[in-house]
């Protein structure tokens, strides 16, 4: 496996996990559906302009060195806060660090900053035609009233423009599932089904789809 391999494989609805490359193939489901956001048609939604300005004053540092020590203590309260009893909050720091991390990749970790204070990171794989998205961790206090991972996302298909990429693969969309399918919130975004990218449906939550 190699970086311009696995751009290949990202577009036949591959992920990875650590240096295991893999795509879903489960009896009788095909609920997991693998996503790209063409960048230069993003739109943003009015929510998302909202929390794009109020977290203009976060400071976003690159960091291609590597897993640090100081993202322990983040990683383990985010995941415990929001993995609680899921099987991840018994992860150390060094078996996430293999999770998110491959030796055939360029990975790169997002720092999102407020002064001193580490708030979140993104891990982002940089491919031939685009970023993916591989994990983001963040701050449980703040996440919630910043909408850090929305931000992190944001900032992600930001990114890609300034590259010229032309896709973010934010991970596999779920409509079932409410922890999965608030992907399509990030509109257009397209799906890989039947072997082709299509539109995927607008989120809506209970009726109401905001532009």
């Amino acid at each position: 496996m190699d970086q311009p391999t696995y751009s290949r494989l990202i577009d036949k609805g591959f992920r990875r996990s650590g240096n295991d490359v893999y795509r879903p193939c489960c009896y009788r489901c095909q609920s997991c559906v693998s996503t790209r956001i063409p960048v230069n048609d993003f739109k943003f939604k009015r929510s998302q302009k909202r929390n794009w300005k109020s977290n203009n004053d976060l400071t976003v540092r690159i960091n291609t060195a590597g897993f640090k020590a100081e993202y322990s203590e983040l990683y383990l309260r985010y995941i415990r806060s929001r993995h609680a009893g899921g099987g991840m909050d018994d992860d150390s720091p060094a078996s996430f660090a293999r999770f998110i991390l491959t030796n055939w990749c360029d990975t790169t970790l997002l720092e999102f900053w407020y002064h001193d204070v580490l708030l979140a990171v993104a891990a982002t794989d940089v491919l031939v035609q685009g970023l993916s998205s591989v994990y983001t961790f963040f701050d449980p206090d703040e996440g919630a009233a910043r909408g850090l991972g929305t931000y992190a996302l944001l900032w992600q298909i930001h990114w890609a423009k300034e590259q010229n990429l032309p896709y973010v693969y934010p991970g596999y969309w779920i409509a079932e599932s409410p922890k999965m399918n608030y992907k399509t919130r990030f509109s257009p975004i397209k799906g890989f089904i039947d072997d082709k990218w299509v539109d995927l449906p607008e989120f809506t939550a209970q009726g109401y789809s905001e532009s």
